[in-house]
């Protein structure tokens, strides 16, 4: 039968509905940091839902770091500024709840820390790059004393290179995309008999990505990076997913 196909619906809840318009008032402007919301009667006067709807949708708001609310409060919930630690939570769910694939999260770090080296190359100073180095010499004096505190070096240097790149938006995703990988292979890793090899091989591959920068070839410090995590974390992703990877060493 020919016409149009028509997808099913789902039901929404009433204190969805609430989220979905305090949502929109934020993001056009209506509603700016430091604001605060009706009373919950006020509330519930104007969507004309209950107030447990009303307190429901603000514990919703609440978590997603939108507004600061105590049941009750006369003055209403106040309206939060943004904070990267609400991205951070948000970003962190959407990994989780997607259930998306090694291999995708993977893919998706050697984006940003490509875009993160390329920035840093072109913006970086003197100081954010012996702070790089810095981080080198840490690694380098972490190898006896385990993947610990080899691991807490190796994240100081790519902190450092994201802040030198100076984009906050590229310094929470890779945080967030960072701890949710190596929490998914941190016991792999662990077992590894090769591990001080893998530990060694990562320090000559930041070394060579920081005499890049030095010289001012970001798109060669780009690239050395993603070969390095390329052959960091192939091992851990199953064999039919690497050819994603390796498409970004072409």
């Amino acid at each position: 039968m020919g016409g149009p196909r028509f997808e099913p619906v789902r039901a929404v809840r009433a204190y969805e509905r609430v989220v979905e318009q305090v949502e929109e008032a934020v993001e056009s402007g209506a509603l700016s940091p430091g604001e605060r919301l009706p009373s919950e009667r006020e509330l519930m006067v104007q969507f004309s839902v209950s107030r447990s709807t009303v307190r429901e949708a603000l514990r919703v708001l609440q978590a997603r770091g939108l507004v600061r609310s105590r049941p009750g409060d006369p003055h209403g919930a106040e309206v939060l500024p943004f904070t990267p630690a609400a991205l951070h939570k948000s970003m962190t769910t959407l990994a989780r709840v997607e259930e998306l694939s090694l291999a995708e999260l993977v893919q998706f770090r050697m984006v940003l820390d490509s875009a993160a080296i390329l920035l840093a190359a072109r913006l970086r100073t003197e100081e954010q790059l012996a702070e790089m180095g810095r981080a080198v010499e840490a690694m380098r004096g972490a190898v006896e004393a385990g993947e610990d505190a080899f691991g807490a070096a190796d994240v100081a240097f790519h902190d450092a290179v994201v802040r030198a790149g100076g984009n906050k938006l590229i310094e929470i995703c890779t945080d967030v995309v960072r701890s949710i990988v190596l929490k998914l292979i941190a016991e792999r890793i662990a077992e590894a008999p090769d591990r001080e090899a893998l530990m060694r091989r990562s320090i000559h591959h930041h070394e060579e990505v920081i005499a890049a920068m030095r010289a001012g070839d970001g798109p060669l410090a780009a690239r050395l990076s993603r070969k390095a995590m390329y052959d960091y974390y192939a091992g851990y992703v199953e064999e039919c997913e690497r050819g994603a990877l390796r498409a970004l060493l072409e």
